[in-house]
């Protein structure tokens, strides 16, 4: 294959897909693909295993698992699943902070509140299946954007950690991974983004440091490096082409970068992880 394949909507689209005793596995399974789309797949019951990125992740009764737009996914395997899959594109809703980043995140979803995320979600695919009027649209927006808000209460609410202190360094984290999932491509300085937030560098590399752990250069550049890994695994891509898709003018400066980050040069990499998990 010389690119990934890409599953795609429609701009401004949105889908409801229900699961009932649904099952994955086998020779069905498809190959690594591209969402160019965000999806939320709800899991009421049931179990399997999700590769996303590469990366094996659990399928866990009462949780939903996000997959941001461009990430690479592969359902493995799943036994008498129940719940839901939600696709919409970017223009369906503002973008939450959850969409972004590095890889797929799963939240436990309180047992009080399955019912009513249920509810909700056939709320929206009974207003997607019905003759648009010129309500739809914003219908659609509200209640994805309530799933999504509903989704972030309940990841903040199991930090194990929360101070009211951190939480304006927490919202600037955020803006920053939606800034950095926009530009990384072309912005590998943390200038760039410390203008786009309208904040001082020192204030971004304070907050991102506290919140993270990390530094914002180490921060985009490990964004940068996911995307060429990514196309590593699971392209034909050049070594020089990916190069030019994160960013780099020079294949052998990506190459110096890339061998740093992953002790590998580009071409070892590919040749080790191709059918292999990127977990090392």
């Amino acid at each position: 294959m010389s690119d990934l394949t890409l599953d795609r909507l429609d701009a401004g689209a949105a889908q409801v897909v229900r699961l009932r005793d649904a099952r994955f596995g086998g020779a069905a399974v498809r190959e690594p693909h591209r969402h160019d789309y965000h999806e939320l797949i709800w899991i009421r019951a049931g179990a399997g295993q999700h590769s996303i990125d590469g990366a094996t992740v659990p399928v866990r009764p009462g949780t939903i698992t996000v997959i941001g737009r461009g990430q690479v996914h592969v359902f493995e395997q799943g036994e008498h699943l129940d719940g839901a899959v939600v696709r919409f594109t970017g223009e369906a809703v503002a973008e939450s902070w959850l969409l972004a980043g590095s890889s797929g995140r799963t939240i436990v979803v309180p047992g009080g509140e399955q019912d009513r995320l249920d509810a909700l979600i056939d709320a929206l695919g009974a207003e997607l299946a019905r003759p648009p009027d010129e309500h739809s649209a914003e219908l659609q927006r509200h209640l994805l954007t309530t799933i999504l808000l509903w989704i972030e209460r309940w990841y903040d609410a199991s930090r194990t950690e929360r101070r009211d202190e951190d939480d304006a360094e927490v919202q600037l984290h955020r803006r920053f991974t939606r800034r950095l999932e926009e530009d990384y491509a072309a912005h590998h300085d943390a200038a760039h983004y410390a203008d786009a937030l309208a904040v001082p560098a020192a204030a971004l590399s304070r907050a991102l440091a506290h919140v993270t752990g990390r530094a914002t250069k180490d921060l985009i550049l490990d964004r940068v490096m996911l995307e060429a890994a990514r196309l590593l695994r699971f392209t034909d891509l050049s070594v020089g082409q990916v190069a030019h898709r994160v960013g780099y003018d020079d294949p052998l400066y990506f190459s110096r970068a890339f061998k740093r980050r992953q002790e590998q040069s580009p071409q070892a990499y590919r040749d080790a992880v191709r059918g292999k998990s990127m977990d090392r």
